[in-house]
């Protein structure tokens, strides 16, 4: 189910996959990525019983932009997402970009956020970025680039079956251009905020925190995922076969720590 709220005058679009009664959880996705999930992870949804409610942050798809944004500002939108649902207390998972996110929320909202999941998550690093047009013109290539493989006859993501639909298929290419194509404003702003303090100190996190990382990420250092463990008092790492995007099966075990939190 597609929907939207409005947060402070701002715009907020979101999908909710799952069924009705599931264990709530706010799923923060990568960067850059899009409210739009595939049909095979919404079948590992389905299939770990959980209510997944999947929100665009500002910049990206018909979410309102909110420009300087910090780490830590996606606390708010997430309390007015959950209050939205009636959910007092929820689980938060993050995947790579989305991981400082769901951090954020554990850090900031430990009266309310039951566990937090991190997925290929990245740790904190000050890093000097280029001015903003040649950052824009960098993510506008490899964003073209992407969608040019993928037209080409390429694979829609990075280790899909035989047989995944492509782009002749309207929801595959619905979902690509969203990503990498109607606008870069999230993208950016996600990248600026990275390179910035994150606005909370992962040392401060008291709710459980479980950190996925696979045996060979070609985005992301295993050593990310190795100072996420020695800096989160409460973090367990668990190791998956396979790289930067897990499999059906690393999702669903994802779902299913998440879920065993709930009170």
């Amino acid at each position: 189910m597609d929907d939207q709220i409005s947060v402070a005058g701002r715009t907020l679009r979101f999908c909710l996959y799952g069924p009705v009664d599931g264990v709530p959880v706010i799923e923060l996705y990568g960067t850059p990525s899009s409210r739009m999930r595939r049909p095979d992870q919404i079948a590992a949804i389905e299939h770990s019983g959980v209510r997944v409610l999947m929100p665009d942050r500002p910049g990206y798809g018909g979410s309102t932009r909110l420009p300087g944004r910090t780490v830590a500002d996606v606390v708010r939108d997430v309390e007015v997402l959950a209050d939205s649902q009636g959910w007092e207390t929820f689980a938060v998972t993050g995947g790579s970009g989305g991981g400082p996110h769901a951090l954020a929320c554990a850090a900031l909202l430990p009266q309310r956020v039951t566990r937090c999941a991190v997925l290929s998550g990245i740790r904190p690093q000050a890093e000097t970025l280029p001015s903003e047009e040649v950052l824009r013109g960098q993510l506008a290539q490899l964003g073209a680039d992407i969608l040019g493989q993928v037209e080409a006859g390429g694979p829609a993501y990075p280790g899909a079956p035989v047989g995944t639909p492509g782009w002749e298929d309207p929801a595959t290419q619905a979902r690509l251009v969203a990503t990498f194509a109607d606008s870069l404003d999230g993208w950016y702003d996600d990248k600026v905020a990275f390179a910035q303090p994150w606005g909370f100190s992962p040392e401060s996190i008291s709710v459980p925190v479980g950190i996925w990382y696979g045996t060979a990420d070609e985005h992301v250092p295993e050593s990310d995922a190795r100072w996420l463990l020695e800096n989160i008092p409460t973090a367990q790492g668990f190791q998956y076969e396979g790289g930067h995007l897990p499999t059906s099966a690393t999702l669903i075990d994802i779902h299913n720590w998440v879920s065993a939190g709930r009170p």
